[in-house]
């Protein structure tokens, strides 16, 4: 192949590749000024929660009661700078009509506002993981210690990023909780919406498949094991075939529910208190309370 030739061939592709058709619903046209969300950010911001919602078994290892408040101090700083940074440019990228993009200043002020909130929910935020730990450490007899759940776990860490994106997900914060989401599904495997509510003492077993829809409801006591997905049945379409967003779709489990590996629960199904769900077993019905399914085969 010739100069002349690799030359047209690049061309041309870049051409095609920056053709306006072509990119479509793919590309984020940058504003100057206006902050893009930052994944090396996004690490820090988990990894500066965790150590301070764990201290100890996250962060520096050499924490103790006397350093404590300094430490969480130091952090705690750390975090809302950084997180303010992010809400920010969550803000930003976030459709035009979101009432909280009317300017620059504006925009600023509400994502420092955001993130103290955050900052104020750490100490209930804690409370419930300590709930998540309490059940992943009763409901498991190969567990030695509450360090080992803490430190080993993937539900821990998933559930401690599913708590920070919910909460930036009621906030009204775009985008953000998705990407904090989707960084414990890359690292655990679990798939946790941060729309999806959760309620205390909730613990997945060894975790890797587990899917959990938007609109979720999880009630207290509940427990899942590896591959179950809590996930929808059917979109229903507009006018023009597209599915309608924002309506419940998904599961409803009430409290001290069960349900085994790989099992499906598909549509706004109601699966009622202390109920069963074996392994391998298919649901697109409600359940009665206190009640069983299992694969009989």
């Amino acid at each position: 192949m010739s100069t002349q030739q690799l030359t047209h061939i690049l061309t041309q592709t870049v051409d095609t590749l920056s053709e306006e058709k072509s990119l479509k619903g793919l590309f984020h046209q940058h504003t100057d000024g206006d902050p893009l969300p930052s994944g090396k950010m996004l690490e820090d911001i988990i990894d500066l929660s965790r150590a301070i919602l764990f201290p100890g078994y996250y962060g520096k290892s050499s924490v103790n009661l006397s350093t404590i408040k300094y430490q969480i101090g130091v952090n705690v700083e750390k975090l809302h700078k950084l997180l303010t940074e992010q809400v920010l440019a969550g803000l930003c990228f976030g459709e035009e009509d979101n009432g909280l993009r009317k300017d620059a200043t504006g925009r600023r002020e509400a994502a420092e506002q955001i993130a103290t909130r955050l900052v104020e929910k750490l100490p209930e935020i804690r409370k419930t993981l300590a709930t998540d730990v309490t059940a992943a450490y009763c409901g498991d007899p190969a567990a030695e210690s509450y360090a080992e759940i803490i430190a080993c776990y993937p539900v821990i860490k998933a559930l401690t990023n599913y708590r920070i994106a919910h909460e930036l997900h009621l906030l009204g914060v775009p985008l953000i909780p998705r990407i904090i989401t989707e960084m414990a599904h890359s690292e655990t495997g679990i798939d946790i919406h941060p729309q999806a509510t959760i309620g205390e003492y909730f613990t997945i077993d060894h975790g890797t498949g587990v899917v959990i829809g938007a609109t979720c409801i999880i009630g207290n006591n509940v427990k899942l094991y590896q591959g179950v997905t809590l996930g929808a049945k059917s979109f229903p379409l507009d006018g023009y075939g597209n599915p309608i967003k924002g309506i419940p779709r998904h599961p409803i489990l009430q409290d001290n529910v069960i349900v085994y590996a790989n099992a499906t629960i598909l549509g706004r199904v109601t699966i009622g208190e202390g109920c069963v769900v074996g392994a391998n077993v298919w649901v697109t019905e409600d359940m009665e309370p206190q009640t069983t399914k299992i694969n009989k085969k």
